[in-house]
């Protein structure tokens, strides 16, 4: 795992509360923000380790906890924690640390990205629809039955990764989603992964991993916030 030395826990305020989150700083210095949505397992060392990757790759990333402390291993745990999340709540929570990024002086531009993961993709796409300062959306095999984008207010462009063998997001789900997305008039880039499982980033669920598709996608996702979110670009 990448650890740059100015990864740490922040906290920002979020709808008259403060919610909490794992930051990391850009190697340059400076960078645009990214915000990094959990899976259903909550924030846990995977979803830091994003960021930290983030961070070497020369974005100031933040990953929210929306479970507040909470994160589990078990399927059932994480099932009963999502479905107790309230969602506009969740979604208030994003607002505030998508202000707190581009409050701080080492965030470049004006919007920022996001880039989830299962529950996290259908936030990260649930976020850009909801907040215009949102320039780049990546939605890594989105799911979640409550969480309904308002693909009609969507501004950002989206970038999608989903798997052939997802049972939770089936291809067709995923095409479904890229349909509406072109009918709605935006701009859309969205694979399928041939012989993938769900969670085929997830390095740390060695079941599902796919090394050469994470590489690709994290390769696709640098170039993609490189071009929506530097001045001068996109």
């Amino acid at each position: 795992m990448i650890s740059p030395q100015d990864s740490s826990v922040v906290r920002f305020s979020t709808n008259g509360t403060t919610g909490s989150g794992y930051l990391a700083g850009s190697k340059s210095g400076v960078g645009p923000g990214v915000i990094v949505i959990q899976e259903w397992w909550g924030l846990v060392d995977h979803i830091k380790d994003v960021v930290d990757r983030l961070g070497a790759a020369g974005f100031v990333a933040l990953a929210p906890d929306l479970y507040d402390g909470e994160t589990t291993d078990s399927p059932d745990d994480a099932g009963r924690l999502m479905m107790a999340l309230e969602i506009e709540s969740a979604e208030q929570k994003l607002r505030g640390a998508i202000e707190y990024l581009l409050g701080r002086d080492d965030v470049s531009g004006t919007t920022v990205g996001t880039v989830g993961f299962c529950m996290g993709g259908q936030l990260s796409l649930y976020a850009a629809c909801a907040n215009s300062k949102v320039g780049a959306c990546v939605d890594f095999y989105g799911i979640h039955p409550n969480v309904k984008p308002d693909l009609g207010s969507l501004k950002a462009p989206v970038l999608g990764f989903f798997a052939e063998n997802d049972a939770f997001v089936t291809p067709n789900v995923a095409r479904r989603l890229e349909t509406d997305l072109v009918a709605a008039g935006k701009q859309v880039e969205l694979t399928v992964f041939d012989g993938a499982d769900h969670g085929f980033f997830n390095d740390t669920r060695h079941q599902v991993y796919h090394a050469a598709y994470a590489r690709q996608c994290w390769e696709r996702m640098v170039l993609f916030f490189n071009e929506h979110l530097r001045e001068g670009t996109g």
